[in-house]
């Protein structure tokens, strides 16, 4: 699929609407708007579209960049299964993995996460008899956040009179349980830290631990996948390029390498962007799928409204950083052994001391190590990539340990570089031996990547993996929600709603219900 760069050739004089960014929420309000018959301009800085959904070659090995399990997708009568199926013309494929979707790895004990939901609760009962009532519930707290959320998430598309009158009434039963830590909330049930650190085991799905994530957070991914998971087949670039075609057909373009350099506002209203190159594109709606650091502090930078959305940002934070070795065989799958479930490995069962000793002492254990398995997964991977396999490894970093090179070049970084990515992936590939015996010695190949290439392939500034943290601050900013207060200017994206890619997708479809003024959570 050949995408277009920006040249003033190929601009209209006016869009219905631009949005910067290619990301999966970016699409899914451009597929959205295109079939309301809006003429429509998505805007990419990467020379490849997709965000995190996207895949990448080296030699002939291929890796997911973002995407490693979905939940619920295998259920057509699921809300983000629907909006997949009109983005894409239904031509996006999914496979659902084996029902034992997570294992959780501690030094003594693995448990497993086997979907559905009912064989779940008998695993972790079966594995901490003595907690039956304390697990019960959990499950029974997990249902309530789940239908609180979703009056929560319907204040986003408030504003004006109808925010101020019913705000706190859908609110309110939400934040009994987003304004307290997910171990906050554990701990009230069970003193077994055990328990706890199993059913936390998939903190990495949302960036932060116990002791500083949101239950809210938490109790969302789990349910997310209680049913089970899926893969897209043909791997994660499937997405966009499912969904580009669509957005074609309606008439709607796509530029890629072009990025934006501010949000052009006269008088508090919108009238386009202008671009790095300094070109200007009109348009009296722009949407930001870049994540609200970048929007504030990049796109509205010399806004007279600046200060006061700054004042906004200082009240969240940034996600963390994140390293991943990316791993090729020269072997399929069935060949090596290697199962799709995932693996979660965890040095001992407090998350939060786990993370504290590493950072205080990198020679530490890896406060996780999660591992993923493409080539299990999609039932295409042979037939596309013969007689190979890959995995990607990933694990907690910080984008101070590569400050140092921040100011150099892609594949120009040096030596020191190269020889402190080196002694991670090493470290890494202990783990996965001891893991995973069977493969020692059969990577063929291995590449690291670190915060800076999260930074400069997504273009987040430290290397945010989840754009802003979930804690409990976060569930509390009004402000995080589709309309602004510069007319005509709109966010959309993980941070909106929640990570990971059903939460970006919700959030382009939310954002699309407020800018056409039009219920699509009913009408999908």
């Amino acid at each position: 699929m050949k995408l277009r760069k920006f040249s003033k050739q190929n601009i209209k004089d006016y869009y219905d609407a631009i949005i910067i960014g290619s990301g999966i929420s970016g699409l899914c309000c451009a597929a959205l708007l295109s079939m309301e018959g809006k003429k429509v301009l998505v805007l990419e800085k990467h020379f490849k579209v997709g965000g995190y959904t996207h895949t990448f070659k080296r030699k002939k090995y291929e890796w997911d960049v973002g995407i490693h399990y979905v939940g619920g997708v295998h259920k057509k009568n699921v809300f983000i299964r629907r909006l997949f199926d009109k983005i894409t013309n239904k031509n996006l494929k999914w496979n659902k993995t084996n029902d034992n979707y997570d294992r959780i790895i501690f030094p003594d004990k693995s448990y497993d996460f086997i979907a559905p939901k009912n064989k779940f609760i008998q695993s972790i009962k079966t594995a901490f008899p003595n907690e039956i009532n304390a697990i019960d519930q959990y499950m029974g707290i997990l249902r309530k956040v789940k239908d609180a959320s979703m009056k929560y998430f319907a204040t986003k598309a408030l504003s004006g009179i109808s925010e101020f009158a019913l705000y706190r009434y859908l609110s309110k039963d939400f934040f009994k349980y987003s304004d307290k830590t997910t171990y906050e909330v554990l701990s009230n049930l069970t003193s077994n830290k055990k328990l706890i650190g199993v059913l936390t085991g998939q903190w990495g799905d949302y960036g932060l631990p116990p002791k500083q994530s949101s239950f809210a957070i938490h109790s969302m991914i789990a349910n997310h996948y209680f049913d089970g998971a899926n893969y897209p087949i043909g791997g994660s670039k499937m997405i966009a390029e499912n969904i580009i075609p669509v957005i074609e057909q309606y008439g709607g373009e796509i530029l890629v390498s072009t990025g934006v350099d501010k949000i052009n506002v006269k008088n508090n209203k919108v009238k386009g962007v202008i671009l790095e190159s300094g070109d200007c594109i009109d348009s009296d709606i722009v949407i930001s799928s870049a994540g609200v650091e970048n929007t504030i502090n990049k796109f509205l930078r010399n806004n007279e409204q600046y200060n006061q959305h700054a004042k906004n940002l200082k009240q969240v934070d940034a996600s963390g950083s994140h390293v991943c070795l990316y791993v090729g065989f020269d072997k399929n799958a069935k060949e090596l052994g290697i199962s799709d479930t995932n693996l979660w490995i965890y040095p001992g069962y407090d998350h939060d001391k786990n993370i504290n000793d590493y950072l205080n002492n990198k020679t530490d254990d890896f406060p996780l190590l999660y591992l993923s398995f493409a080539s299990s997964k999609d039932p295409k991977w042979d037939t596309n990539n013969p007689n190979t396999a890959t995995m990607e490894a990933i694990t907690l970093s910080s984008y101070n340990d590569f400050n140092e090179w921040s100011k150099e070049p892609w594949l120009k970084r040096g030596k020191k570089y190269e020889s402190y990515k080196e002694r991670i992936s090493q470290k890494i590939i202990d783990v996965i031996y001891l893991h995973l015996p069977h493969l020692k010695n059969k990577i063929s190949y291995y590449e690291l990547s670190t915060p800076l290439s999260t930074r400069d392939m997504a273009n987040y500034k430290y290397g945010e993996l989840y754009g802003i943290n979930h804690t409990p601050a976060r569930f509390r900013q009004k402000w995080l929600k589709p309309k602004t207060k510069i007319n005509g200017l709109y966010l959309t994206g993980q941070d909106i709603l929640t990570a990971g890619l059903a939460g970006a997708l919700s959030a382009g479809a939310l954002t699309t219900s407020v800018i056409l003024k039009k219920n699509l959570f009913k009408s999908i």
